[in-house]
């Protein structure tokens, strides 16, 4: 397991793949292309488990205010994401105030966004029956039960022991992707009204 993933660190996991229209290799080669030029990129998603101001910011200043970084680790897979490559203009903290998105920042087909200071390939297992979700209506909830179903993206605390479970699950990921978040950690993207 990565040096990154130990307990009580706090790690952001998603699934990854094609993008709106985009394939994964080439959103890597544009947001490496952007933390350089811009200091920054933005990772666009989508979905409500993952949601900028009731999930990933309560989650990430947790973890910030004991002085940890965040890391979002990512698992490969094939998607067929067809959603329109629209670029978001705007983004917000706090889906009140907006701000234009720098012109070398482009994010596309997303609702919200996460502030990647750092972005590289890696490779490891993540034991899911180690997590379980920190904040929000989940809270507790291991990983390997949360993220059943539909729900490719989590908010996780890494835990010092596995979960035992006469349950069939998927317990081990493979992930290939690292980034570190930064703050505002998630934010809302929109286009100018």
């Amino acid at each position: 397991m990565s040096e990154l993933i130990k307990p009580g660190a706090g790690v952001l996991y998603m699934k990854v793949g094609t993008h709106a229209q985009e394939s994964l290799a080439d959103i890597i080669k544009r947001k490496t292309k952007e933390i350089e030029d811009e200091g920054m990129a933005f990772w666009g998603y989508g979905g409500t488990t993952c949601h900028p101001l009731s999930m990933v910011q309560p989650f990430a200043e947790m973890f910030q205010k004991k002085g940890q970084p965040i890391h979002l680790i990512m698992q490969e897979m094939d998607s067929r994401h067809s959603k329109d490559p629209v670029r978001a203009d705007q983004y917000s903290i706090d889906h009140v105030n907006w701000v234009d998105i720098p012109s070398g920042i482009h994010v596309l087909g997303s609702k919200y966004a996460l502030v990647l200071k750092t972005l590289q390939k890696d490779k490891f297992q993540l034991h899911l029956d180690q997590t379980r979700v920190p904040v929000g209506p989940s809270a507790g909830r291991v990983g390997t039960r949360y993220l059943r179903g539909q729900v490719d993206k989590a908010c996780l605390e890494v835990l010092d022991h596995r979960e035992i479970s006469n349950e069939d699950d998927a317990k081990e990921v493979d992930i290939s992707l690292v980034a570190e978040l930064e703050a505002p950690y998630a934010v809302f993207l929109r286009n100018k009204p």
